[in-house]
């Protein structure tokens, strides 16, 4: 193997590999395309997880909301969402009193050309009512209380908490914070208020050992959604997976914890890849577009691989970056981090009952710092913003490779060409 090729923007980034390296390449087990996924999805909306068919459980409603996910997902939206519709509709519910609400968290809402790619299909554009969700609207949100356990704030917005049916779709993938997105986490954060948001991304939750990828036990940002998804009361999720060319793989509807649920349990296995060491260094991406459009999600792709690389190893990662680093309230999180360094950072945030915006992001970046060197290739990043990463920004992947390889002295090379959607651990 003379090169490794990495999932970079809208396409693919050839590496030539240095002379003597020895590559181990970690994928997802793959998950067979399906055949027909539209007849995949009419048997999930048929067959779900622990509720009634969708055309059943639509009868009687007065209108409905469904739930998507933003820009930063590459949710195959425009499989599904016309026939949840049309099911809907068909069942008596108006088409005008169905709506499509963009789960935002607290990312910037999507528009014009982006909210047509995101939604997939022109009809439904034309037909439904879609609109995003804005966290720091105050009045758009219902105040439904505190969590049990740990005292979380929680206001959802009004749109879906006062719906008579509320669906979540959205991509089961490792999330490295929350273990799996999609479910339950389209709510919280989805559609929470920033205060809900900003209480669960604190430090409290981020640096507990369990809030990490592929972990639900334990973990207190699922613990928490588990929580507020009972205080909201009747939900229903369809939850899809894709493989490395964002094709179908799987689809599954229910109510919407136990159907998350049957698909994690389904995808785990293929996600989570035992490989029989740590690496000095870890060649990665950040998975391509969509998640490589900012420097924010980049970080993502920096953590997710730790658990196979050597303690003072190299850890490189590919992002476009075609959107720079991020918001404004990252950028101010980045410029505290060079300013302070990562340990007068971290103490910064320590006590905080609300975290900063987007500063949980400069803080996860932490865990890689700690363990070893970081390294990043971007072409989408301008200059100036370079130093505002915090970490090393190299222009030649070949010549990091090599220069990590001499470092160490380990000639073995862990290469992941889809990033974070793969899971490495280190076997036994």
């Amino acid at each position: 193997m003379t090169s490794a090729v990495l999932a970079y923007g809208r396409g693919r980034l050839d590496v030539a590999l240095p002379a003597g390296c020895e590559p181990t390449v970690v994928r997802q087990q793959p998950l067979p395309p399906l055949d027909d996924p539209a007849a995949a999805v009419a048997d999930a909306l048929a067959h779900p997880v622990g509720s009634a068919p969708l055309a059943e459980l639509a009868q009687g409603r007065r209108n409905a909301c469904i739930l998507i996910c933003d820009i930063t997902r590459p949710v195959p939206n425009g499989l599904f969402l016309r026939p949840v519709v049309e099911q809907i509709v068909a069942a008596g519910v108006p088409l005008g009193e169905v709506s499509i609400l963009v789960a935002t968290g607290l990312h910037r809402p999507n528009v014009g050309a982006e909210l047509a790619e995101l939604v997939g299909d022109p009809w439904v554009l034309d037909h439904v009512r879609v609109q995003n969700h804005d966290a720091r609207d105050d009045e758009a949100h219902r105040w439904l209380g505190r969590t049990g356990t740990r005292g979380t704030p929680v206001a959802l917005d009004r749109r879906f908490t006062d719906a008579d049916l509320r669906i979540a779709t959205g991509l089961v993938e490792p999330h490295f914070m929350a273990g799996w997105s999609g479910g339950r986490k389209v709510i919280a954060p989805g559609i929470a208020h920033h205060t809900t948001i900003r209480t669960f991304h604190s430090a409290r939750f981020m640096e507990d050992a369990r809030a990490a990828q592929c972990t639900l036990a334990g973990n207190p940002l699922h613990e928490e959604q588990l929580e507020i998804v009972q205080m909201l009361g009747e939900v229903y999720g369809l939850s899809t997976v894709v493989d490395e060319e964002r094709r179908l793989v799987h689809v599954g509807f229910g109510e919407v914890v136990a159907s998350h649920q049957a698909v994690v349990d389904r995808v785990g296995a293929a996600v989570l890849v035992p490989v029989g060491r740590r690496f000095g260094t870890v060649l990665t991406s950040a998975a391509g577009y969509p998640l490589d459009k900012t420097y924010y999600q980049t970080v993502k792709g920096m953590v997710t691989p730790l658990d196979v690389l050597a303690p003072g190893g190299t850890l490189i990662i590919a992002s476009e970056c075609s959107e720079g680093l991020g918001s404004q309230e990252f950028r101010a999180a980045q410029e505290r981090l060079v300013a302070l360094g990562p340990d007068a950072f971290l103490a910064t945030l320590s006590g905080k009952d609300l975290a900063d915006v987007d500063e949980w992001q400069t803080e996860m970046q932490l865990k890689p710092m700690r363990h070893g060197r970081v390294q990043l290739y971007s072409t989408g990043l301008a200059l100036e913003d370079r130093p505002l990463t915090a970490v090393d920004v190299v222009d030649d992947l070949t010549a990091a490779v090599r220069a990590s390889m001499d470092r160490t002295g380990d000639r073995g090379v862990a290469v992941i060409p889809d990033g974070p959607y793969v899971i490495p651990v280190v076997s036994g």
